[in-house]
């Protein structure tokens, strides 16, 4: 808060109104705003379940909640006081997402699309580029420093409530990203013969989901944790975890922001896209090639049904039982065509 009298800070106002596997993966396009404007208050225009996660990026000074059906661009009518002095699309490539920033009239806006008179034209959108790579881009064209490998989070606060097992979330926002939950059970029961904990979890919505998953492995309710736990547990589980088996959602990020080893089960979209950095062979990106899906899609995505479960089950053990002679894979190498069904 400025001293009584002072004049308050100039702010930047972010727009990146997704969900959480989007806020990490925009976490270095996040410090590097910070790191480009020191003194001024940077606000995150972002669903406001994700407050503490924002705020534990440590480049943000506080968030404007915003959200809108199907991950549409929504209303900034929440914003109060003077306009933004800089405003930022990372949103998408307009133009609406410009013109809701636009409409609040702030000195200037950085974004794929639309440049305000008198400015330069806007980098050129690319669907080809990695999320995290896209967002540094469209900084850099701007005079903005940012680096794609910027992904660490701060440990969490809290401990880990089952420290060293192994964590599954058979859940996504859409059903094009899920893989069956009869596999995943599958894969709990080979991680269970290691002697290795497995926790289940599952954000809002998913309780059913979870509990099939948990009832076909031979589960206890302990092992549960559905529902959607409050960020600062959920951060800490997966940062305490051995390994956590997901398909390609936003828990996959938080295991890629915490170091933690990973399995990550891709579909309609090619880990080239979302997938964790293909050099760290503490993550590993299972695909079957196949023609772009909907990830956003009401079923499974084909290419991620033609993921096996023995391939899987291949990786996790790779993973936490080193000797195995399985060995962990990194990167968005495709599955072998044994493993893709």
């Amino acid at each position: 808060m400025p001293a009584p009298g002072a004049a308050p800070r100039p702010r930047v106002l972010i727009l990146r109104a997704l969900g959480l596997g989007d806020l990490l993966a925009a976490v270095p396009a996040l410090r590097g705003v910070r790191r480009a404007f020191p003194d001024h208050e940077i606000v995150l225009a972002t669903p406001s379940p994700l407050r503490d996660a924002a705020l534990a990026t440590e480049a943000v000074d506080a968030i404007l909640p915003a959200s809108a059906p199907r991950r549409g661009v929504p209303e900034l009518t929440g914003w109060q006081g003077a306009p933004p002095d800089i405003a930022i699309d990372l949103h998408g490539n307009g133009p609406e997402s410009h013109g809701a920033l636009a409409a609040l009239g702030p000195r200037r806006i950085l974004s794929y699309s639309c440049p305000l008179p008198g400015v330069n034209a806007p980098p050129v959108w690319r669907s080809e580029d990695h999320e995290r790579d896209r967002w540094c881009r469209l900084l850099k064209a701007y005079g903005i420093e940012a680096d794609p490998r910027d992904l660490v989070l701060p440990s969490p606060s809290v401990p880990s409530s089952a420290p060293g097992a192994v964590v599954v979330h058979p859940g996504a926002e859409a059903a094009a990203r899920r893989w069956p939950a009869g596999r995943y059970a599958t894969v709990i029961g080979a991680v269970l013969a290691t002697g290795r904990p497995v926790v289940v979890t599952g954000g809002p919505g998913e309780e059913a989901l979870t509990t099939a998953v948990a009832d076909a492995a031979g589960l206890d309710a302990d092992d549960v944790r559905s529902g959607g736990l409050p960020f600062a547990e959920l951060s800490a589980l997966v940062a305490g975890a051995a390994c956590l088996l997901s398909g390609d959602t936003g828990l996959a990020h938080l295991a890629v922001a915490h170091g933690t080893p990973s399995v990550t089960l891709f579909g309609p979209v090619a880990p080239r896209l979302w997938g964790p950095p293909p050099d760290d062979p503490r993550h590993t990106a299972l695909w079957c090639p196949g023609p772009p899906g909907d990830p956003h899609g009401a079923v499974t995505d084909p290419s991620l049904l033609r993921i096996g479960a023995g391939e899987v089950i291949a990786s996790v053990l790779g993973h936490i039982s080193p000797g195995s002679g399985t060995g962990p894979r990194n990167g968005s190498r495709p599955v072998g065509a044994s493993g893709c069904g």
